[in-house]
Order: structure tokens, then C-alpha cells, then sequence
């Protein structure tokens, strides 16, 4: 039985105590890099207001989105379907980075732009049926400096930690099974700040 208070080999720290494994790798870029790339995304790509369906009413949120993937592929969550955009030369180098910092491999990636602290995202898991089940998320952080936060489904114990200016992190196992997470809403952070996650979606033949 492993020692509970081992760090792992690769140094990670998982920051859930049951049902899952959440690692937090911290900057995995330069402050100049990750500059560079932040301003790329916010220039290239192709954003547009997210939508979804909150007790039977389709609301247009003030956090925009976009889809990018290997394929057409098609995505549904919070009863929206959107349909993948072909990888820019930029999203595929981000990819590259991701994949080897966390030795995964993904074939999509859905981008968020908050363009200030007044924009955030509810208490949510990324368990849609599109997804492969139990599936690595390598979720990439440029810009505003914002809380990450997750809280058991049945506990309601909750952890959190600030996601850093070209920080990765990843979400194991069975983590969306028995977590939700957001990201808070705060008037203290007046910039913007492009999160991608990039995701596993399930080919079917």
C-alpha cells in the first residue's frame, strides 16, 4: 500500500484527499513565452459567446468560447452542441507542450477567454458522454492569476488553488465522477485570462 505521504515519482502533489487526482504543475513556461502565446490567443482565435440551457431557458454568457480538435468533431455540454474547428499552428504547439509536460495524448481542446474577474464559470464536472470516460484534461493558464476550485460531489469538502500565468494542471481518474470545480467570480482581477483545456473525445467507428 502506498505511503499517503509520498510525493509521487514525477514530484506532483495531488491536491484531492479521496476520488481522484488533481496535479498542479505550476508555470511549465517562461514569463516572455507565455506573454507571447497569451497574446496570439487573444488576437487568432476564433472566439464567440458561449450558450447553454439553464432550466429550460438558453442564456448567451459574457465568457466567450472555442473548439478546436483533430476532426469535425461534434461536443455537447450544458445542452449546446458545438461542432471543432481544424488546429491553428499556435494551438498545435500548445498541444505539443501539454502532451509532453504530462505525458498524454489528446485530440481536442476547448478554449475559454474571462475577459476580467467579473466573468467565471459555475461548479460543473466534465463528464459528457463525448468524453472518454476518466479521461487526463490538461487545463493550460495564461494571464489573470484566478482561483481554481473543486468540491466533492457528496462531502461538499472543497480545495482550491490559483492558477498561475502559463501554469498546467491535470485532472486524473475518477476525479469528474466525484468532483465538481469552477472558477470564481472576483472584482479584484481587472485583466483577462485564456484557460485551454485539452481533452480526450470518444472516437466511435
Amino acid at each position: 500500500m502506498a505511503d499517503l505521504f509520498t510525493q509521487p515519482e514525477d514530484g506532483l502533489r495531488n491536491l484531492l484527499p479521496v476520488d481522484g487526482v488533481v496535479e498542479y504543475h505550476g508555470p511549465i513556461l517562461g514569463p516572455a513565452e507565455a506573454d507571447h502565446y497569451l497574446d496570439h490567443l487573444l488576437r487568432d482565435i476564433d472566439w464567440r459567446h458561449d450558450e447553454a440551457v439553464i432550466f429550460g431557458k438558453r442564456i448567451t454568457t459574457k465568457r466567450q468560447v472555442a473548439w478546436y480538435a483533430d476532426d469535425a468533431f461534434s461536443y455537447t455540454y450544458s445542452q449546446t452542441t458545438k461542432t471543432a474547428l481544424a488546429w491553428s499552428p499556435l494551438l498545435l504547439d500548445l498541444k505539443s507542450i501539454v502532451e509532453t509536460a504530462c505525458r498524454e495524448t489528446f485530440n481536442s481542446c476547448l478554449l475559454n477567454l474571462y475577459r476580467d474577474g467579473s466573468e467565471g464559470m459555475a461548479w460543473h464536472s466534465d463528464a459528457e458522454k463525448d468524453l472518454v470516460k476518466h479521461g487526463t484534461i490538461g487545463s493550460m493558464s495564461f494571464g489573470a492569476e484566478r482561483k481554481f476550485a473543486l468540491k466533492h460531489k457528496q462531502t461538499k469538502v472543497t480545495v482550491s488553488q490559483m492558477l498561475e500565468h502559463g501554469s498546467l494542471l491535470t485532472m486524473k481518474g475518477t476525479t469528474q465522477s466525484h468532483w465538481l470545480h469552477s472558477v470564481p467570480k472576483t472584482k479584484k482581477v481587472l485583466s483577462p485570462r485564456v484557460n485551454l483545456t485539452f481533452r480526450k473525445i470518444r472516437i466511435t467507428e
